[in-house]
């Protein structure tokens, strides 16, 4: 059986570019974006790492580190980053996690457990492996999405539901579809109106179950 939501991700001994470590210590106190990937040199995952690589700044805003995996070894990675970083026009510090053996693939359920590549395997052979997960401090998995290989990722949308579940967690409130920051967020229902009132003041009744209210401060 795969992660689910608010299970603990795997405390794993990886192998990355820039060392080894637990995926546990690499978290730390801090919220994560593990993303993964086919295989090294394709077209679309380096244009998705190079998205990654400039986003660099509005990841530390947030307190986040971010760390790529993908099925080929370490040496392969260090090369494959001066592609990215030509293609990002930045410097790509994150680590990339080399899981030939496909021990994270699995572990994340990005590949069926049987799932076997001999030597030489095409993107094809790996293209389950291409996923997002968000992990919160306490090594929570908060968020997973899964996209196929012909469709690049919308790192714009990564860093929203980042913002959402940070949101959300730290007030103790839900977010609206399309919800960016600074605009109104959703009462739970487990709130009474009173309740409501004192942490929030005015808010908006949409429907007897639908409350929106700005955030205090």
């Amino acid at each position: 059986m795969g992660l689910r939501i608010n299970d603990t991700i795997p405390d794993l001994t990886v192998e990355t570019d820039q060392g080894s470590f637990s995926l546990h210590e690499f978290v730390g106190d801090s919220w994560a974006i593990l993303f993964s990937h086919p295989k090294d040199f394709t077209p679309v995952c380096t244009t998705e790492f190079g998205a990654v690589a400039r986003l660099s700044d509005e990841w530390e805003k947030r307190g986040t580190k971010v760390i790529g995996v993908s099925v080929d070894g370490v040496e392969e990675h260090r090369k494959w980053k001066g592609d990215i970083e030509k293609v990002a026009g930045t410097k790509a510090g994150f680590p990339i996690i080399a899981d030939a053996g496909l021990e994270v693939s699995k572990a994340f359920d990005m590949l069926p457990a049987e799932a076997y590549m001999p030597d030489g395997r095409t993107p094809n052979d790996s293209a389950t492996v291409r996923s997002v997960f968000i992990i919160s401090p306490d090594k929570q998995l908060k968020l997973s999405m899964t996209y196929p290989m012909n469709v690049g990722r919308n790192f714009a949308e990564v860093l929203r539901a980042l913002d959402g579940l940070q949101t959300a967690g730290k007030n103790g409130v839900a977010t609206p579809a399309d919800w960016q920051v600074g605009e109104d967020v959703i009462i739970p229902a487990t709130v009474s109106d009173e309740d409501a009132k004192a942490k929030f003041g005015a808010f908006d009744t949409v429907l007897p179950y639908l409350r929106k209210a700005k955030l205090p401060g």
